[in-house]
């Protein structure tokens, strides 16, 4: 897909970038490629191929789900500058 001057000036209006003009027509040529290759990549049929999250079949290990940390809450309530029913209190900053 080749791009026009006036395309990539309003792509990149759009997405409120400034560009060189003496750069337009690098990325014409660069975003035609880029698209071409999208197109080749949507022209493949993959009705067989089924989705996957990672090319590898690989598991994460996790952790053990248990709280390491001790309730500190009350600690925490008594250095907050306002505290109203186990709330912090901050000062309003939209009307």
């Amino acid at each position: 897909m080749s791009l026009e001057n006036k395309d990539v000036q309003r792509i990149a209006h759009l997405a409120r970038l400034a560009v060189d003009e003496a750069a337009i027509p690098d990325y014409a040529r660069d975003l035609g490629n880029i698209l071409d290759l999208v197109a080749q990549m949507d022209a493949v049929d993959t009705a067989g191929v089924e989705p996957m999250a990672h090319p590898m079949e690989v598991s994460q290990r996790l952790r053990p789900d248990e709280v390491t940390e001790s309730d500190q809450r009350e600690r925490f309530q008594k250095l907050a500058p306002q505290v109203e029913n186990g709330l912090y209190l901050v000062p309003q900053v939209i009307e």
